[in-house]
């Protein structure tokens, strides 16, 4: 028998709840049909718990984490009552951080043509992944405030690239694009501009791509991705960047694919417990409403399956997903008229009909 795989549920606030409901009711799905060796658990971090105790994320807990559990699913977190987001915060970057996840996955993927904003795109044309730098850059949290609400307040950031870092992610892509069979692999910095930093991203990027010859090596300042991505998407197979504009590629690539309800993620340590979310918002207003999108966070589903040596059973909810987008048996932001539950349902008894 198969090693136990350990899952650690976090469901997060508002309708991260209500979505990560509709992703493990799949997982249950997946588990029974394939007798998968899961072990999942749940755990209650979230504004709930934080206006309750004061809890975000204990040290310990990320320890038991890192020890005890194969991958960590956590849903969308935010919540008006707690208005700086310190358990947001703590817990999401906290994880990141703490458990070195330092490549975010992002696969951008048409599946019906009628979803993407561009004109005249297909699925063909829109299929490539971004991986984003995730414990560096600019969102390291260095910097600080000098005479602040003054009117000579001075505000300093700091972008923290290092040779480890960069080299990683950047392997990490290269190691995709040869495993996956994609020939190119494209790094976006702004080094014209940030001539230290993104210079060793430069640097890096051309000294590991010597060690994979039969792989196309493309590179784009940030400002002409953007526009190509827009212009040209068909072009990218694989996008690797830096933290604050992976950021942002990312949900440009999201809406390419039909917006953020269609967007899962991977936060992964090749060598350790890696995390996985949906990457819309909490939207607490919807909460409970029965209205939220959950294909994002059964799509997480998949890759966090994937991730954990299933790939059959992640090709299996891709595939239920696709269905549910061209019978238009999805939410109204998809020009469905299910609900979050009854969505749930539709991709549950799809992988029950074997497709």
């Amino acid at each position: 028998m198969s090693e136990i795989k350990k899952i650690a549920v976090i469901p997060g606030d508002g309708i991260g709840i209500d979505v990560t409901h509709e992703a493990m009711k799949v997982l249950e799905v997946i588990r029974n049909i394939y007798n998968l060796p899961l072990d999942v658990k749940h755990f209650d971090y979230g504004a709930d718990r934080y206006l309750k105790d004061g809890t975000t994320m204990p040290e310990d807990q990320v320890e038991d984490f890192r020890n005890n559990y194969d991958a960590v699913f956590i849903g969308a977190l935010g919540d008006p009552r707690v208005p700086d987001m310190a358990h947001a915060r703590d817990i999401l970057l906290g994880l990141r951080f703490k458990l070195d996840l330092f490549v975010n996955y992002r696969p951008v993927k048409l599946t019906d043509s009628r979803l993407c904003p561009l004109k005249d795109k297909t699925e063909e044309d829109i299929d490539f992944v971004v991986f984003r730098e995730n414990t560096e850059g600019l969102y390291v949290g260095m910097g600080g405030l000098f005479k602040k609400g003054t009117p000579d307040e001075i505000a300093i950031q700091e972008d923290v690239n290092t040779r480890k870092g960069v080299e990683r992610i950047i392997r990490y892509a290269f190691e995709f694009a040869k495993q996956k069979g994609r020939p190119k692999v494209t790094m976006s910095d702004k080094s014209n501009v940030l001539r230290f930093g993104h210079d060793l991203w430069q640097r890096t990027f051309e000294e590991v791509g010597e060690e994979y010859p039969d792989i196309e090596k493309e590179h784009f300042y940030v400002d002409a991705l953007t526009m190509q991505m827009i212009k040209r998407p068909e072009q990218f197979e694989v996008i690797v960047t830096c933290n604050m504009f992976g950021d942002i590629v990312t949900d440009i690539g999201a809406q390419l694919q039909g917006g953020l309800g269609l967007a899962a993620s991977g936060n992964i340590n090749p060598d350790g417990t890696s995390m996985f979310e949906p990457v819309h918002g909490s939207a607490p207003k919807y909460a409970g409403k029965n209205v939220a999108n959950p294909l994002a966070a059964i799509l997480t589903l998949g890759l966090m399956l994937d991730y954990l040596g299933y790939s059959e059973q992640n090709s299996v909810v891709e595939k239920a997903v696709e269905e549910a987008i061209h019978s238009r048996n999805v939410t109204k932001d998809l020009a469905g008229n299910l609900g979050t539950t009854e969505s749930g349902d539709f991709i549950c008894e799809q992988i029950k009909s074997g497709l």
